[in-house]
C-alpha cells in the first residue's frame, strides 16, 4: 500500500455549528466534520507512528544491536568455563549432566551467531546418535508425522501422497505449506467462475437499480474530486508566471495537488483550496447536501485507507521487532517497551559477566549455581534467551 500523504500543518476543513442563518447542521454536515476531524487526528497518528518507528530502529541497530553481541559474548565465555568445570571440577554426575543440558540445549544456536570456535563443546558433549539411537528416533518421527497427518487431513482436508516425505517437523510445515497454497489457488479459480457465472446471470429490476445506483455515486464522487482537481490545477499551473520563486511555489503545490488526486485524497485538496482562498468557509457551510454526500463518501473512504496505513505501520514495526502489534500503539508505549527490553538485556549480560567470572576459579560457585538449576522435562534449558529485537 501506498504512503498515504500527511501534511505538516493541515488547514482545519470544519463547517461551524451555526451558519450564516443560525441554522444548526444538517446530518450530512454533521457527517463531514466528524470525518475530516477523524482524519485530521489519523494522519497525525500516522506521522507520530512513523517518527517514533524510525527512531526506534534506529536505537536498535546503534544500542541494542551491540548490547546482543555482549550477551552472545558473554554466553560463549559461559559455554567455555562450564565445560572447563565438567572436565576439570569434581563434580557429581548430576551436576555434569546439568551443565551438559545448558551447553547442549541452552546455547547451541551460538554456532548461528557466528561462534564456530565452540563447535568441538557441542560436538563432545552431544555425539551423534547410534545406529540404534538413530532408528529409534526415525520411527518417533514417524509415529509423529502420521498423528500430525491425520490432524491435518480432518481440520484442513489435505491430502497426503503416500511418498510424501514428512518425517520432519520441517518437511512436515514446507509440505501443509505447499497443499495449502494449491486448494487457495483451485479456490481463487472456482471463485473466479462462480464470479462469472453471477456476472452472466440476468439481474433483476431491483438488482439492475441497485447497481446503476451504485455507479452513479461513484461516478459523481469521482467528479466531485476532478472539479477540485481542475480548479487547483488551473489556478497553480506555472507556465504562465513569470515570477522564478513564484513559478517554484506553484511547481511544487501542483505536485501536492496531483499526489492527493492519485491518492484520492479529498480532504487534502479541500485545505489546498481553502489555503489558496479558492474557496472560504461560507463556501463549506452552504454547500448543498448532495454535495456534501458525495464528499462524506469520499472522506470515509480516506479515513480507512489511513486506518489501513496506520495497522500496516505497526505490522511493519511488529515484524521487526518481534512484540505483537497491540503492544505497539503509541511512541510512549514503543519507547517504554524498548527501554525495559534493553535494561533486562544489560542486565543479563551484567549478570553473566559475574557467573562467567566466579566460574572460572571457584568450583563452590559453580556448584551453588548448579544446586539451583532444573533440568527442563521438555525443550531447552535456561540459558537460551530468545530475543524480542
Amino acid at each position: 500500500m501506498t504512503k498515504k500523504s500527511v501534511p505538516a500543518s493541515p488547514q482545519i476543513v470544519h463547517i461551524p455549528a451555526a451558519g450564516a442563518t443560525g441554522s444548526t447542521l444538517s446530518k450530512e454536515q454533521k457527517a463531514f466534520n466528524r470525518f475530516t476531524k477523524r482524519i485530521s487526528k489519523l494522519e497525525k497518528e500516522v506521522a507520530d507512528f512513523r517518527e517514533a518507528a524510525t527512531h526506534l530502529r534506529q536505537r536498535v541497530q546503534n544500542e541494542y544491536r551491540p548490547l546482543q553481541q555482549q550477551h552472545n559474548d558473554q554466553r560463549a565465555a559461559l559455554v567455555r568455563v562450564l565445560d572447563h568445570a565438567h572436565d576439570e571440577y569434581k563434580l557429581t554426575k548430576t551436576e555434569r549432566d546439568k551443565i551438559v543440558d545448558i551447553i547442549v540445549y541452552g546455547c547451541v544456536d551460538l554456532l548461528d551467531w557466528g561462534y564456530d570456535d565452540l563447535e568441538p563443546i557441542f560436538d563432545k558433549h552431544d555425539p551423534p546418535l547410534r545406529a540404534e539411537e538413530t532408528a529409534e528416533a526415525e520411527a518417533a518421527n514417524a509415529q509423529t508425522a502420521e498423528m500430525m497427518k491425520q490432524l491435518f487431513s480432518q481440520q484442513f482436508g489435505i491430502e497426503f501422497e503416500a511418498d510424501a516425505d514428512v518425517n520432519t517437523p520441517e518437511k512436515f510445515q514446507a509440505y501443509v505449506a505447499q497443499q495449502m497454497a494449491a486448494q487457495e489457488e483451485e479456490f481463487a479459480a472456482e471463485e473466479a467462475q462462480r464470479a462469472e457465472r453471477r456476472a452472466k446471470r440476468k439481474k433483476s429490476p431491483k438488482q439492475q437499480a441497485a447497481e446503476e445506483k451504485k455507479q452513479a455515486e461513484e461516478k459523481n464522487s469521482t467528479k466531485a474530486v476532478r472539479t477540485l482537481y481542475m480548479d487547483l490545477v488551473k489556478h497553480l499551473h506555472p507556465d504562465r508566471e513569470p515570477d522564478e520563486a513564484e513559478k517554484a511555489r506553484k511547481t511544487e503545490l501542483l505536485k501536492q495537488v496531483t499526489t492527493a488526486y492519485e491518492a484520492n485524497e479529498l480532504l487534502t485538496l479541500l485545505r489546498l483550496q481553502l489555503e489558496l482562498n479558492r474557496i472560504d468557509q461560507a463556501h463549506l457551510e452552504n454547500m448543498a447536501e448532495e454535495q456534501l454526500h458525495y464528499y462524506n463518501k469520499l472522506l470515509s473512504e480516506q479515513a480507512r485507507e489511513l486506518e489501513d496505513a496506520l495497522q500496516a505501520e505497526r505490522m511493519d514495526l511488529s515484524a521487526f521487532t518481534g512484540q505483537p502489534w497491540y503492544a505497539l500503539t503509541s511512541p510512549a508505549a514503543m519507547d517504554l517497551d524498548y527501554r525495559r527490553q534493553k535494561s533486562q538485556l544489560q542486565a543479563k549480560i551484567k549478570q553473566l559477566a559475574a557467573e562467567v567470572l566466579a566460574f572460572g576459579h571457584d568450583p563452590a560457585a559453580v556448584k551453588a549455581f548448579l544446586k539451583t538449576y532444573k533440568i527442563p522435562k521438555d525443550g531447552p534449558g535456561l540459558m537460551l534467551v530468545s530475543l524480542p529485537l
